[in-house]
């Protein structure tokens, strides 16, 4: 029999149980055992099956020589083993040769009998005498008495279940084994979405939850699955990882789980449904965290957890896909055929591309083995990380591969990137590819190279016309996240996905572009047309950046006949057409001529046109040649400003959309629209009077002036979404609009006559969504409580002072947007709406008093917003709220205590003038964003306000380790000292701290930083870890200078700089130190003089404007000056030619002698420059003066001097020669 061990070999082991069989092998020994197991302990429990003979050998020996720790389990009988005491001497032994650890457990002895003390060890001792003699008695006592003398547990003083935890503890201690916050260290920029998916998680609720993470290939899926999984197993009973699943097969994976869990080594003679039966039969009363990494196929699923049933409460699984389609039923999908997610028993996390910043920190870490690359590196860093948009996979491979190699290497890297992607990046996207069946790749293909950001509308119908399948084609890219459809129904790509499909298509021909199928770029198109290199491989052109007149002839098209996809930018078609292009199906064109050449033109296959930005009219003499027809689809007509009618569309009988935006139709539109019985979607920017149809599915008007086709609303029976938005002339929706029992969506945003609703609205069952915002109602109709189906509700800024008690009947509804209305209070009976997750009143002024306690009932809410208002007390039950995430409270001038608040917050914003003390909000462990403010800003409340809250104790804020984003604002406070340095995952803070020494240490996380009210200098070197810090704000300063000397290692990567309010600066210096420094902005500081690059001289009086100081060390990267209403400033620092320079506003210059002279040396020193790219100088002066010429003056240029600051925003103008 082998030993039972915790998947290890004898050589890695880090715990040796030594136990007697028959005293505690099915108690404390297999409890033990298994716990270390599960926490991913390696660790060795021997059987009596290995003993052989008298001395210790082979495997035995090896597995206590090699492990770390040894536990010895002291029984009634453990002494009475010649085995035992054997390990127990060689351990002590071993113990004084090296760094071992004894943790001793007494189960049901003492130490004192361990120590001889006692009747049952001393026997068995002077039995081992007479049987082995004096001399391995004596060796085997002075065992027993030096670990009976070591501290460890006693059975009876905990119980085993405690015991257990108690060990597995010490253990990780003593084996500095990760804490549970060290599973950060290979999540950059990763925290927030874990947090997201530890959210989804609930720990703590009952029953069993699935939850599906899911992403395209290379997003950091496994990353987060591994680090929750370290995080949080040690709380299971059972835990464990399986990983690349699509890899193994089903029996093999069941053996896997069980081998986990079961502690089973031989399962070799069991199928696929024995191994569920087991699955079941173990696990269905345990409490088991289950990861299944790299699922694709549903008949994994069913074989490994089919049912939550399988497993005990509490327990939890997390899947990781590329692919969600395999984990939807086959009916449960939505009109467009994509299948939802969110369904059944699952929830669903998509993991998002990486922010900038912590994609170049993950880089450097690959790279340079440190959080940001050394100066020499940063420009060439950025470009990398920027192509490879976020994507964790190819920042690793990337950045390993140019770990320590030559700036020509990482060139030359740089030149193959821009052409193409990592080929080790591409195969494992590729994985995803080539599971897509020919037309889905096709669909794959042509958004990588021509629809990446156009409709999902269109583009569907040209799929459709070619037979691409595309409903279930979309929802499999979707689901194999290898597309998103985003806001206003577009279609993304991640660019890594894009550039994989470019690099397909450009290896079907490397070296000849005209054998592709796709051409997307205008000049290698242009070559292959203009050539007449066509071929048929072709289906897709982009022909766009035109010269004005170009014209291409019948010939240049006469061998691209399977074209289907053609982008035109200007151009003409001249020749006979005939039998050409005949297999198109979409042609977008803009800057179109108002009279094609071309004859015998048919594009008698076209699904999709699309003209923008011409001058067309209804008389255009392509109306025929495009819409000869009937499988034309989709049309858009956008800004052709000479379109003053619409054409005859009767031929257009299968039209689906019609777009008429932006173009000013005057005159008429045309009647055949009325025969369009299948169009579903009509949206029209002008003239649009009245229409009708009763297949309309959409319909949507904005900016009209007039009242549109109310009176006969009722008869579009099929609308389903209906949007009259900014409408000047409607004053009522009317009674019929209750007939459109199919409609879904309403809005009526804008409209500022709108002063009631109809009650027929009641009749609108399906509605899910209503939108009243920026109308002039006053109330809601009783009815409204009937439309069972809403989900959102938006009345902000409207005149609405109460709701009416039917709104208690709107189960169903999730978001309640209330923002800036006339409401006084909320509804006793807000309690019932039970799914309710968002409520927000901010900005209702009329809003005072205590909110309601029944708002504890909304067991759902996840945000709750009431900033801006009177509000002056929360209820004490507000800690029920237990799905809360977020709590806004910003300007609640009138709140002057927090009562105690939901734990899971995750978001908390407060400022008020009435705050009596700052909160201890310790209990707030999941915090991740924290703002505290007593004034908000408002200086004038400042002034009064001065120490009126006292000095806080801040101690409780290095307890909260989630934080990313602090904003402590007080006025006036002295802050005690704060350690910071145990907020690792610290993004952004922001804080009075009038004597920056009270800092006594920052987390090198840290990125942004804002110093309010400091009055003691800034010795930057206090702050040795702002190695990450990209953005310094500093506000309202009390410093007569600020000094950047002594920051090399502290500021390296900072590029954004921000010095305002500060009054009594008159010197920002050295900021030659801040080598990366890109961005400078300097606002409202009165006193200031100089703005140097170089340090700051010993001598004299800063402010005199008799010592000028020459600047000589430029800040060589700076692309950004902006120096606002600092009316004493007589100096710049040097700065490149390219650097884009804002002074504002030019009057201030001319209040001392130097002023004028100054901005005139630096208006000279451009125009001294030989490059090309002059730097633009921003004058605020009269929008009417005309530019700048070299014989103006500055007198000239400022106006006379009681000229005001203009009330526009700078006016750029260049300086000539």
């Amino acid at each position: 029999m082998e030993p039972a061990q915790g998947k290890s070999t004898t050589r890695d082991y880090e715990v040796f149980l030594s136990f007697r069989g028959p005293d505690t092998r099915l108690t404390i020994t297999d409890s033990l055992f298994a716990a270390m197991v599960r926490a991913g302990i390696r660790v060795f429990k021997d059987d009596e099956e290995l003993r052989v003979g008298e001395e210790i050998g082979g495997e035995l020996l090896r597995a206590i020589s090699n492990s770390k720790i040894y536990v010895p389990i002291f029984s009634k009988d453990y002494a009475s083993s010649k085995w035992c005491l054997r390990e127990l001497a060689y351990m002590v032994e071993c113990r004084k040769r090296g760094e071992k650890a004894i943790l001793p457990i007494f189960y049901e002895v003492d130490a004192s009998d361990v120590k001889l003390k006692t009747g049952s060890y001393a026997k068995a001792l002077q039995k081992h005498e007479r049987e082995s003699g004096e001399d391995v008695a004596k060796q085997w006592e002075e065992a027993l008495r030096e670990v009976a003398g070591i501290k460890g547990w006693n059975l009876k003083d905990h119980g085993q279940d405690k015991l257990t935890a108690l060990v597995v503890e010490e253990v990780f201690r003593k084996l500095r084994r990760p804490t549970q916050r060290d599973w950060r260290d290979n999540l950059v920029g990763a925290q927030d979405q874990m947090e997201a998916v530890m959210e989804l998680l609930s720990q703590g609720t009952p029953g069993v939850r699935f939850v599906v993470v899911h992403g395209m290939g290379g997003i950091g899926k496994t990353t987060i699955a591994k680090a929750i999984f370290r995080r949080i197993s040690s709380q299971f009973q059972c835990s464990s990882f399986l990983s690349d699943i699509r890899a193994d097969n089903i029996v093999s994976l069941q053996k896997k789980l069980l081998c986990d869990f079961l502690d089973i080594r031989r399962l070799d003679s069991m199928d696929a449904d024995e191994g569920v039966d087991l699955i079941k039969g173990v696990l269905s009363d345990k409490k088991v965290i289950l990861v299944l990494d790299d699922m694709d196929k549903r008949d994994q699923l069913m074989k490994l957890a089919g049912k939550s049933s399988w497993f005990g409460s509490g327990s939890r699984i997390i899947i990781t896909t590329r692919n969600t389609y395999f984990l939807a039923p086959e009916t449960d999908t939505l009109d467009d055929g994509i299948v939802p997610l969110g369904h059944g028993d699952f929830q669903f996390y998509e993991m998002k591309e990486m922010q900038f910043g912590h994609a170049l920190q993950l880089f450097s870490k690959h790279s340079f083995e440190r959080d940001s690359p050394p100066h020499d590196y940063s420009t060439i860093s950025s470009e990398i990380v920027r192509i490879t948009g976020g994507l964790p996979l190819a920042l690793e491979v990337i950045g390993s591969l140019l770990h320590s190699k030559s700036m020509a290497t990482w060139k030359d890297t740089l030149k193959k990137l821009k052409k193409g992607p990592n080929q080790d990046v591409q195969k494992k996207l590729l994985i995803s590819y080539e599971e897509l069946e020919y037309e889905q790749q096709q669909i794959f293909l042509d958004i990588a190279c021509h629809c990446i950001g156009e409709e999902r509308v269109p583009t569907y119908y040209m799929w459709k016309a070619c037979e691409f399948f595309p409903k279930t084609g979309l929802s499999v890219l979707i689901h194999l996240s290898l597309i998103k459809v985003i806001e206003d129904d577009r279609l993304w790509m991640h660019d890594q996905l894009r550039d994989l499909g470019r690099e397909i298509v450009r290896q079907e021909c490397i070296s000849a572009p005209e054998k592709r199928s796709r051409l997307w770029c205008p000049t290698a198109t242009l070559d292959v047309v203009r050539n007449n290199k066509g071929t048929d491989n072709i289906v897709a052109l982009k022909l766009t950046g035109l010269a004005d007149g170009y014209n291409f002839t019948s010939a240049e098209f006469s061998r691209l006949s399977s074209l289907r996809f053609l982008e035109l930018d200007g151009g003409n078609f001249v020749g006979d057409f005939k039998d050409l292009l005949s297999n198109l199906k979409w042609l977008s064109w803009r800057h179109c001529p108002s009279n094609i050449q071309a004859t015998g033109l048919c594009l008698k296959n076209l699904a999709v046109l699309k003209i923008s930005e011409s001058d067309i009219t209804e008389d255009w003499n392509g109306w025929g040649s495009c819409m000869v027809n009937d499988n034309l689809k989709v049309i858009y007509l956008t800004s052709c400003d000479h379109l003053k009618r619409t054409p005859d569309f009767s031929k257009c009988v299968n039209l689906k959309k019609l777009v008429l935006e932006g173009c000013t139709i005057s005159e008429e539109i045309n009647s055949s629209i009325c025969q369009l019985g299948r169009l579903k979607h009509l949206e029209i920017s002008n003239g649009f009077r009245r229409v009708s149809s009763k297949y309309f599915k959409c319909l949507m008007m904005t900016n009209y002036t007039v009242p549109l086709f109310f009176d006969s609303i009722g008869g579009l029976k099929s609308l389903s979404v209906l949007k009259v938005e900014n409408q000047v002339g409607v004053r009522e929706l009317p009674h019929s609009v209750g007939e459109l029992q199919g409609l879904k969506h309403l809005s009526l945003r804008g409209c500022p006559q709108l002063e009631k609703l109809s009650s027929s609205i009641g009749e609108l069952r399906s509605l899910l969504c209503l939108d009243l915002s920026s109308t002039f109602i006053r109330e809601l109709p009783d009815s409204i409580g009937r439309l069972e189906s809403l989900l959102k509700l938006d009345l902000s800024r409207t005149l609405v002072a109460e709701l009416p008690n039917s709104i208690g009947n709107l189960r169903r509804l999730e978001s309640m947007c209330l923002d800036e209305t006339k409401i006084r209070e909320l509804p006793k009976n807000i309690w019932a709406l039970e799914n309710l997750e968002e409520l927000s009143a901010r900005g209702c002024e009329n809003l005072e008093g205590e909110i309601p306690s029944e708002i504890s009932g909304l067991s759902r809410l996840k945000v709750l917003n009431l900033s801006k208002s009177k509000v002056s007390r929360l209820p004490m039950t507000i800690n029920r709220l237990s799905s809360l995430r977020e709590l806004v409270l910003s300007d609640c001038n009138w709140l002057q205590l927090l009562p105690d608040l939901p734990t899971n917050l995750t978001k908390l914003e407060l400022s008020s003038s009435s705050l009596q003390a700052v909160p201890d909000l310790s209990n707030l462990t999941s915090l991740i964003h924290l703002d505290l403010s007593d004034c908000a800003f408002d200086f004038q409340l400042l002034e009064t306000r001065r120490g009126r809250v006292p000095n806080p104790n801040l101690e409780w804020l290095g307890r909260l380790h989630e934080l990313q984003n602090l904003r402590l604002i007080l006025s006036d406070i002295n802050l005690p000292p704060t350690n910071l340095s145990s907020l690792a995952q610290l993004r952004s803070l922001e804080i009075t701290s009038p004597n920056p020494r009270s800092l006594t240490r920052l987390p090198s996380s840290l990125e942004l930083l804002r110093l309010e009210d400091v009055k003691t200098p800034i010795e930057w070197p206090m702050f040795p870890n702002l190695g990450n810090l990209s953005e310094l704000k500093l506000f309202g300063c009390r410093l007569r200078e600020i000094e950047f000397d002594n920051v090399v290692g502290q500021l390296e990567n900072l590029r954004r700089l921000q010095v305002h309010k500060c009054k009594s600066l008159v010197r920002l210096s050295n900021l030659s130190s801040l080598k990366e420094l890109r961005e400078l902005s300097v606002e409202y500081c009165p006193q200031l003089t100089e703005i140097e690059s170089r340090p700051s001289s010993s001598t004299g009086d800063c402010s005199s404007p008799e010592t000028p100081i020459p600047g000589t060390l430029k800040l060589e990267k700076l692309q950004s000056l902006r120096v606002y209403y600092c009316e004493s400033v007589r100096k710049l620092p040097d700065i490149p030619n390219a650097c884009d320079v804002k002074v504002y506003p030019w009057k201030y210059a001319r209040r001392s002698e130097s002023g004028p002279a100054f901005f005139e040396d630096l208006a000279n020193s451009r125009r001294s420059t030989n490059e090309a790219n002059l730097p633009l100088l921003s004058l605020s002066a009269r929008l009417s003066d005309p530019p700048i010429s070299e014989k103006e003056s500055i007198e000239d240029m400022i106006g006379p001097r009681d000229l005001s600051p203009p009330r526009t925003s700078p006016v750029k103008r260049k300086f000539t020669r």
